[in-house]
């Protein structure tokens, strides 16, 4: 009876989420999400420390960051059904702590009201179709150019933290020692290569493992000493975002409002793009279901915020997932489960550090990297904001910066060329608000 039951089961997961018709098993969804899971699992770990720096009890933030990613991940499985995870986006909690809350002076409790605002102005965008319109109105040169972009942005984000490449003052970035943990991202990284050239399945996550398993032998890594541990308390922020409002009641806070907007909304439009494209899903420029994808994340961006984080986002390391064959919903709400029994086990997600993750994340940048090709590069008008884009999302460490450059170089070059009357209005409109963008950014504080 088990077993019909277990099949019953089954069948309606596989018609609900199109399992099959995506030629996807619900056991390689499962695979899929658990590795676009250990690929981002370590914010549970760095969102806390960097909100810690701002004054936030960093138990109830390791909580909140659980919760909820595991919300927008589910949310985005079950209503938009792609394989796309979310989470605080790395970067934006850094500005929140660093910029908002230390440089100028704002309680962390209305900066998360700031946070929670800037998640009700992106639910009205998404309920009236501008940012889906706006995602339509990218050429597909440039939503080429983001995917391939995206990919060498986490690239350079595994080489880093593998400690392949290493900061130089001289030169910005050099060539990594190749001593101790290193030596964890190159076993890897090798392991990987060599894995997915033999078509092994699941060749990411095994090769992850193995980096693991060797960082623990040599003691590179610390082992756990236990293996599941309470759930911190939620109560030193839980709906502080809601109750600070009214705090909200100056320019400066105002402006703070609209970055948390403006970095989120480009972030969250360039990543799911680029997963898109990567995945196959982009049908005549267009991505279906668009509507559902950005009303899952700008909701668990409000209500990241009345549990006590930073701005939620979809996560570029979905692309792990995508990579080992992950093509559903159930990818996501996989990944989401994930979240909520990492709450329980966070001893052993310690083992997962930076170098562990290093080789998936730069076989994904090599994958994605791929569309490169199939940019113009033969028209200049398209190549210069292409290139922008490409080479300006890992310069700037910031998928909306290197957005922003492309975009902006975008309606200039194409009337330089003669070609102005092919560029979308709403491509023009962009290009004011990314100069307005980029002004808030580097204000005066």
């Amino acid at each position: 009876m088990f077993g019909k039951r277990g099949l019953i089961v089954k069948n309606k997961i596989n018609a609900y989420f199109g399992i099959e018709e995506l030629g996807s098993t619900i056991k390689r969804e499962m695979l899929a999400g658990f590795t676009t899971f250990i690929s981002m699992a370590y914010i549970l770990f760095v969102n806390p420390a960097i909100l810690g720096d701002a004054g936030m009890d960093k138990g109830a933030v390791f909580t909140a960051t659980g919760l909820a990613s595991a919300f927008g991940c589910i949310m985005m499985g079950v209503f938009a059904k792609y394989p796309i995870a979310t989470a605080p986006a790395l970067g934006i909690n850094a500005f929140f702590a660093y910029s908002v809350c230390i440089g100028m002076g704002v309680s962390w409790q209305t900066a998360l009201a700031g946070v929670f605002l800037a998640g009700i102005i992106f639910l009205l965008l998404t309920i009236f179709k501008l940012r889906e319109m706006i995602i339509d109105a990218i050429p597909v040169d440039l939503k080429y150019a983001i995917s391939a972009g995206i990919g060498l942005f986490i690239a350079f984000i595994g080489l880093r933290g593998g400690g392949i490449i290493v900061p130089n003052k001289e030169t910005f970035v050099s060539l990594g020692h190749f001593q101790g943990t290193t030596w964890i991202a190159v076993i890897g990284l090798v392991a990987t290569g060599v894995l997915m050239l033999l078509n092994v399945p699941g060749a990411i996550f095994i090769a992850m493992l193995i980096s693991a398993v060797f960082g623990v032998a040599t003691g590179m890594i610390d082992a756990p000493t236990h293996f599941v541990s309470s759930v911190p308390s939620l109560k030193p922020t839980l709906f502080q975002a809601f109750t600070h409002v009214t705090d909200i009641n100056s320019v400066q806070l105002v402006v703070v409002v609209l970055t948390f907007l403006l970095v989120t909304f480009f972030d969250t439009a360039g990543t799911l793009i680029g997963l898109a494209q990567q995945a196959g899903f982009m049908k005549d420029n267009k991505m279906p279901r668009v509507g559902q994808a950005l009303l899952s994340d700008s909701s668990a961006m409000v209500v990241g915020a009345l549990l006590g984080t930073s701005p939620v986002g979809a996560y570029v390391e979905s692309s792990a997932g995508i990579a080992v064959g992950g093509r559903s919903g159930f990818t996501a709400v996989t990944t989401g489960v994930l979240f909520i029994l990492g709450l329980f086990f966070s001893p052993l997600l310690s083992v997962v550090t930076p170098q562990v993750t290093a080789s998936a994340l730069i076989i994904v940048g090599v994958l994605m990297a791929q569309n490169m090709a199939k940019i113009e590069w033969g028209k200049l008008e398209i190549a210069i904001p292409s290139f922008l884009i490409l080479i300006g999302m890992p310069l700037t460490y910031s998928i909306s910066d290197g957005l922003a450059l492309g975009i902006i170089m975008y309606p200039i070059t194409m009337i330089a060329a003669k070609r102005g009357k092919e560029v979308s209005p709403l491509m023009y409109v962009l290009f004011f608000v990314f100069v307005g963008f980029l002004w808030i950014l580097n204000a005066p504080k």
